[in-house]
């Protein structure tokens, strides 16, 4: 028995280090996790912010302060034809182990965890690759139709009536599904990490403190964010606990082609109050709209630099695959990549908070003038 455990805690303590650095953070080496991860909250997918990103789902990560909440986002793949395997936490010999996630041709086993939004616990039925190109379905993805054209319409329909919020695979209360077939045989396939962009996406969540579930009692402030390491501005959604009564549905026009859904599967309404409320005298639609147009372009111009900067990035990895460079040199690159990446963020928040203030301002230009 002795024998067998120092082989399981050597198997340990190997798999976390063939982690990569941002997902092997999550769990430090010589620590028994024994206290399972909490709940996965409920909360709305925030809308697609354009052609080609792929929907990565939030999940609890582990640091030296405990759990703390990775919110969901949308990420760009690292090639086209890439569809992402969501991590999860798996429990044996008495700790709970974390199984990093990973990019690859098709969607591996990931514990059977419910994470919504087309990952219901086997496969992805949120989109597929097609001719170098992404199509969405607008029934668990949460897209504009005006600006992502590649679109269908499938119901997923889920056998049981009430949806498992359980974030974690085997142990007291977990998950009780084993791969099948098919996601045994997705293990074999060529596989990409998690992404430079990913990766400043975990590091900014684990550098706030507001993430901690000690801190927000598992109902995180910030669920889910549009773009990677913004957590504030628009389309960022709150969370709640999985165990709170359900809040009555949002009315809205349940034919709309850009509706957004919680990960329960509830419609709700995306649209601004001023464009929901038309008695309201001093909603001008018009302005409304130039602001609309002055947001999608801006996010239209950071989706091209993200793109460009990660194609770039990506091309950099393969020179220096194939040059066989050492570990060190890999590390500094990764390292200046990140840096750029970083920048690159810090700059498209800067042009987006600014362009909210502005538009702020020209509202409340507009309800001071006087009404006719």
């Amino acid at each position: 028995m002795r024998i067998a455990r120092f082989i399981f805690l050597f198997a340990l303590a190997a798999g976390i280090m063939a982690i990569p650095a941002p997902s092997r953070a999550q769990v430090a080496v010589g620590v028994s996790i024994r206290i399972g991860p909490p709940a996965l909250p409920v909360y709305v997918q925030p809308i697609c912010p354009g052609p080609g990103y792929i929907w990565i789902p939030g999940y609890w990560a582990y640091g030296p302060d405990g759990y703390f909440w990775v919110p969901g986002t949308w990420a760009l793949a690292p090639e086209s034809g890439l569809l992402w395997t969501p991590g999860y936490w798996g429990f044996g010999e008495g700790v709970y182990l974390w199984h990093a996630g990973y990019w690859g041709p098709r969607v591996g086993f990931y514990g059977g965890i419910n994470y919504g939004f087309g990952y219901t616990g086997v496969g992805f039925v949120g989109g597929y690759w097609r001719g170098g190109n992404y199509y969405y379905n607008r029934s668990v993805s949460n897209v504009n139709v005006t600006v992502i054209h590649n679109t269908y319409n499938t119901t997923v329909v889920h056998n049981n009536t009430t949806i498992n919020r359980v974030s974690f695979n085997g142990g007291p209360g977990g998950i009780t599904a084993r791969p099948t077939r098919e996601e045994m045989a997705a293990e074999h396939d060529r596989h990409a990490p998690t992404t430079a962009e990913q990766n400043h996406h975990f590091e900014a969540a684990r550098g706030d403190r507001s993430f901690l579930a000690s801190v927000n009692h598992g109902r995180p402030e910030v669920a889910a964010t549009p773009r990677s390491g913004e957590f504030r501005g628009r389309g960022v959604e709150r969370g709640r606990d999985a165990n709170m009564n359900r809040p009555p549905e949002n009315r809205g026009d349940s034919n709309r082609a850009d509706r957004s859904r919680d990960n329960n599967g509830r419609i709700r309404d995306d649209r601004p109050p001023s464009a929901r409320s038309s008695h309201d005298a001093s909603y001008n639609s018009r302005l409304d709209e130039k602001h609309q147009r002055e947001t999608d372009k801006v996010q239209r111009q950071q989706d091209t630099e993200r793109q460009k900067l990660q194609q770039r990035h990506d091309q950099e990895r393969r020179n220096l695959g194939r040059q066989n460079a050492s570990q060190q040199r890999q590390e500094q690159g990764q390292r200046g990549q990140q840096q750029q990446m970083d920048q690159m963020n810090r700059r498209h928040e800067q042009q987006s908070q600014k362009l909210e203030q502005r538009q702020q301002r020209e509202n409340q230009r507009q309800e001071g003038k006087p009404h006719k």
